[in-house]
């Protein structure tokens, strides 16, 4: 007759561990790096979404930094956290037709005098230097002096025989500002940041 072992430690019998739930990521076959790749895609579109708005170029006015049909980023919210510079490349619904949005550089800003003497721009009495604008887009075109309003902003293309700007429909609002041009990113050749 078999006596049952008694435990010489009294101490319970070994009991199997509860199974663990596999992980939604596990149960649809994915790995760990696809997971993360998964969820940095779904953080960048929030990026993007949010903070950023891609924008096709229509149009030669800022030749020749900026090319029709290119494609760049607009950052819609760096305008909550900096003011609006001298220099910076906007994009803002057309004052005449909100419907139509420009892409301008910011000339002056609201107080600033601005004078256009033969296609030289001069800015508070100064000589605006323009590396941005080649000699064969330059104009000739002059104005008289004009003082920005305040929350107001002088703009102009690069091209500026090419370029309808503030020169034709005056200061734009702050109001009418969408958001700084940040990054090209298509075609490939031009990716990188706007200057």
């Amino acid at each position: 007759m078999d006596v049952p072992q008694q435990n010489p430690l009294n101490t319970p019998a070994a009991q199997p561990l509860p199974q663990s739930k596999p992980s939604v990521w596990k149960a649809l076959g994915l790995s760990a790096w696809m997971r993360d790749l998964i969820i940095s895609i779904g953080i960048s579109f929030f990026f993007i979404i949010f903070l950023y708005e891609p924008v096709k170029v229509e149009g030669t006015s800022m030749l020749p930094g900026l090319q029709d049909q290119e494609r760049i980023f607009i950052n819609k919210f760096v305008y909550h956290w900096e003011p609006i510079s001298r220099g910076d490349i906007v994009v803002f619904r057309y004052p005449r037709d909100t419907s139509k949005s420009f892409i301008k550089r910011v000339i002056a800003v609201g107080g600033d005098r601005v004078v256009i003497d033969k296609g030289r721009v001069y800015v508070n009495g100064q000589l605006l230097p323009e590396p941005y604008v080649p000699p064969q887009y330059k104009d000739d075109r002059s104005t008289g002096e004009i003082v920005v309003p305040a929350g107001e902003f002088w703009v102009m293309g690069d091209h500026r025989s090419m370029s309808d700007d503030s020169r034709d429909f005056g200061p734009v609002d702050d109001g009418f500002i969408t958001g700084k041009a940040v990054f090209v990113y298509w075609p490939m050749d031009k990716l990188g940041l706007l200057r």
